[in-house]
């Protein structure tokens, strides 16, 4: 064995030894719910497509459409050839629905948090992060050569703090959040940090992967409070409720300007294919045309913790903690017995101590199945705590 083998079997080896390898298993979506693996049929409650609009008939409509025109892919970057007519269209849909001027579509929201942030932060600038950001945002600070803060999460008293004791040191500072934060489902405290923000001249940048198409009417975390609380960065994928892929900024037209000719990742960067921007736009039709729909994952997901005893769900994410990264993992397995599938959530991702298994729900689940859920995960809590 050489010394790359031995490097990474001896990693491998002591993330076993954990609990903590990660083993990629082979999985079919059958519907928005329903999925196969491991010769089994179960019920998902781990897909981030919360309004199973990747399984749409609309949806797939206009995707295979757009593919019997303009075939499997874009053939460049968008500033080369890859510039297809639909993702002109679909920014200007986006920017309508998050209230903006303007808006930049990317291969995918890691691409998009990891070329917006160094484009935007340079030397002498700061950049302020929620502890528990998504790892993308943490990956695009890392990208800059700008300082990297850390504040405690959606603590606003930490970063008023923060903006007061280093804003004059530095030429710009950007602060940067999820809307909705992927693995414990709460809300960025928004209707306080934009102001806030604002009074210091700090740039607020929400990554709202999780809010887009099921919080705020379905417009996402900028309009989840009684008045609305827009940050001038609004960042986000067409992965989860918009059922297909890619990413996407929206903020006023010069700043999308600058990053259409900077970012790396929009430069250097193959275009969305158009089939995927096709489906986006018939997607954004449904979240705005159908309040129910929009209002389902989240009405499902209080359904859950109400039934749990836990606090009301702000969001179609559920966390139930386990601890030790074995006792999610034999929950997990536990409740694959049953006919659900709810993958385990372990470190790095979430903190030491924290493993969980992560519910989220969609507006093609029955109340009948959340129930049946709920009354298992209760059994499994009691198990284990006796």
């Amino acid at each position: 064995m050489d010394s790359l083998d031995a490097f990474a079997g001896g990693k491998l080896a002591a993330l076993e030894a954990k609990s903590l390898k990660r083993t990629l298993v082979p999985t079919g979506r059958t519907d928005g719910v329903h999925v196969e693996r491991g010769g089994k049929t179960l019920i998902s409650f781990s897909c981030n497509d919360y309004l199973g609009l990747s399984h749409h008939p609309r949806v797939k409509a206009a995707a295979a459409d757009a593919l019997a025109r303009w075939g499997t892919g874009s053939g460049a970057s968008r500033l080369v050839t890859g510039d297809n007519p639909l993702i002109e269209d679909l920014e200007t849909r986006l920017a309508r629905l998050k209230g903006a001027e303007a808006a930049c579509v990317f291969g995918s929201g890691y691409l998009a948090n990891t070329g917006i942030i160094p484009t935007l932060t340079g030397e002498g600038d700061l950049i302020l992060v929620d502890e528990l950001a998504h790892a993308c945002l943490w990956a695009g600070s890392q990208l800059s050569p700008a300082d990297v803060v850390m504040f405690r999460h959606n603590d606003v008293d930490h970063l008023a703090e923060l903006l007061a004791e280093t804003r004059a040191a530095y030429r710009h500072v950007l602060v940067v959040t999820d809307g909705v934060f992927s693995m414990d489902g709460d809300l960025a405290p928004l209707d306080r940090m934009v102001p806030l923000c604002a009074a210091h001249d700090a740039w607020l940048m929400t990554d709202d992967a999780h809010g887009v198409g099921v919080v705020g009417g379905g417009r996402g975390s900028s309009y989840a409070f009684e008045a609305t609380a827009k940050p001038p960065l609004q960042m986000g994928t067409l992965s989860k409720a918009i059922g297909g892929y890619g990413g996407y900024l929206c903020a006023n037209k010069p700043v999308i300007d600058f990053i259409k000719t900077r970012a790396r990742t929009v430069v250097y960067s193959t275009g969305l294919p158009p089939a995927n921007a096709a489906a986006a736009i018939a997607a954004l039709d449904l979240i705005e045309s159908d309040s129910v729909l929009v209002g389902e994952p989240v009405r499902k997901a209080r359904l859950f913790t109400a039934a749990l005893g836990l606090p009301p769900a702000e969001s179609p994410i559920v966390p139930v903690l386990f601890g030790p990264a074995e006792a999610a993992l034999t929950a997990m397995r536990a409740l694959e017995a049953m006919g659900f599938m709810v993958v385990a959530i372990r470190p790095p991702t979430v903190p030491a101590g924290t493993a969980r298994l992560r519910f989220t729900f969609s507006a093609l689940h029955s109340d009948a199945d959340v129930l049946r859920l709920a009354d298992a995960v209760r059994a499994l809590l009691a198990k284990a705590a006796a």
